[in-house]
């Protein structure tokens, strides 16, 4: 009998490579043949990166790429394409690409490749699902959102219906409309409009992105299964609502980077999916902070800063006395190129390191991290929490919103800076975090939090055992965890 052979595509941005990745290595040391399906445009970045050979892996875990549709653009190695054209893009142009893929695949047998038997697609690609049924195979949704965010964009049509969306008009934005209370999202008590993903605050019903979301959310009714990167405790009142509502099996299968490293073996180890080259100067330089004293400030891979913000968040962590680490990718200006002032770095270079992408993993988990500054991406938020990490939010959009309420009202885990931010309070919530008594509260729950997440990727955890149930009962039927 022939390995099981997975297909696993992720959305092209990294907050959805990364732990699609992670899941592929998993799936992998439980005897998965891996084909990685990324776009052109990020494979060409992951080797311009990464180098030539980063992709070079053992003979059952294999790169492949298609076109994403999109014109080329001139600054391929350090570009984030724009979210909303990838999203128009890709269900137009991926879905005979990919078929294509998956012919050549399944007729490659004389090379030793076995037949694909499953795919494993981004909750957002639904045009995977269209070839699974074509070639017989079962396929799973794998939402690297968080569990509150997807059923937040569940009942986008219900807001619809309610009349609570499309916003009348762009009034509403400012008027304190959006601080509108919900009380019939499961799981989600006291949600307010504001705290959803932003793809609502629009004043046109036709518009792309409110009805992309509907539309794909929905649509992972008919996969075979939905997987969700965190783990049942930490999300548990909405998973349990989720449950309810689905034909299909949900399984919960994270922190996904815990999962791996407690189980990766060495030989897939080089190969890695970040988009930027990691610079790693700076946890040599964490090596002789003391503990909890330094703030981690990263904003992820999309957001974009205007130059003003820049210089509020530039003057509120240089005013705070605290030494940090700041990653500034090198398009993280809107239009612009990244433009500290003179006196900044000269009075912060003895306390502070700035670089343009590192090993964040590494960096949250060293123990002279005592918070992040983050945009509240998903992947970032469980990577921070399981390393027992506050969090400072400054939400950007999508389901940063959604996270940033999460983490804030729900677990207490997390402060709100304010999206017209000042430097004021970027210090005054930098100071509380390393030194005040509301830091050491969250930085307490933070601790309790990581201690759960490492029990549910531990054996006989729970994300483990749901791991080895959506492989025997979804992706290899029949078959023994």
């Amino acid at each position: 009998m022939s390995k099981p052979h997975a297909v696993c595509i992720p959305f092209p941005a990294q907050g959805h490579i990364n732990p699609m990745m992670k899941l592929a290595k998993l799936l992998h040391h439980r005897g998965f043949h891996i084909t990685f399906v990324n776009t052109h445009f990020n494979h060409n970045r992951l080797l311009k990166s990464r180098g030539p050979h980063s992709l070079d892996g053992p003979p059952d875990f294999r790169f492949e790429s298609i076109p994403d549709g999109l014109p080329p653009t001139e600054s391929k190695a350090v570009a984030t394409q724009d979210i909303l054209s990838l999203c128009k893009s890709i269900p137009k142009y991926c879905l005979e690409p990919f078929r294509k893929l998956l012919e050549k695949l399944s007729n490659n047998s004389s090379s030793g490749v076995p037949p694909v038997s499953c795919i494993v697609s981004d909750g957002t690609m639904g045009f995977a699902a269209e070839v699974a049924e074509e070639l017989g195979v079962p396929v799973a949704h794998y939402w690297t959102i968080g569990a509150c965010s997807f059923m937040g964009i569940l009942h986008y049509r219900k807001l619809v219906e309610k009349g609570l969306v499309p916003l009348k008009d762009e009034s509403y934005l400012a008027s304190g409309y959006l601080d509108t209370t919900l009380d019939y999202i499961p799981g989600m008590n006291n949600i307010r409009l504001k705290d959803l993903p932003t793809f609502i605050r629009t004043t046109d019903r036709n518009d792309y992105m409110l009805n992309f979301c509907i539309e794909i959310a929905e649509a992972s009714a008919k996969a075979s299964a939905i997987i969700f990167n965190t783990f049942h405790t930490f999300e548990h009142k909405v998973l349990d609502a989720l449950s309810s509502m689905f034909p299909c099996p949900i399984y919960i299968v994270g922190p996904i980077h815990q999962l791996v490293e407690k189980t990766q073996p060495k030989i897939l180890s080089s190969i890695q999916s970040n988009l930027w080259k990691e610079e790693t100067e700076c946890l040599e330089w964490l090596n002789s902070k003391q503990a909890n004293s330094v703030i981690y400030a990263n904003f992820g891979s999309i957001t974009a800063l205007t130059p003003q913000q820049l210089i509020e968040f530039a003057w509120g962590l240089a005013n705070s006395g605290k030494p940090f680490v700041w990653v500034i990718r090198p398009d993280l200006v809107n239009e612009n190129s990244v433009i500290l002032p003179i006196e900044f770095v000269e009075e912060t270079r003895e306390r502070s390191v700035i670089c343009s992408w590192c090993p964040q993993t590494e960096v949250l988990n060293h123990p002279a991290i005592g918070g992040f500054l983050s945009h509240c991406g998903w992947y970032s938020t469980l990577e921070s929490l399981s390393a027992g990490v506050p969090i400072i939010c400054w939400p950007f959009f999508a389901d940063q919103q959604t996270n940033c309420w999460f983490l804030c009202s729900d677990l207490g885990v997390g402060m709100e800076i304010d999206s017209d931010v000042k430097r004021d309070e970027v210090e005054k919530l930098v100071r509380e975090l390393i030194d005040g008594e509301k830091g050491k509260e969250m930085r307490k729950k933070a601790m309790e939090w990581k201690r759960t997440a490492e029990d549910s990727t531990e054996p006989g955890g729970s994300s483990l055992v749901n791991f080895d149930k959506m492989i025997a009962e979804v992706l290899v039927p029949f078959s023994k965890p």
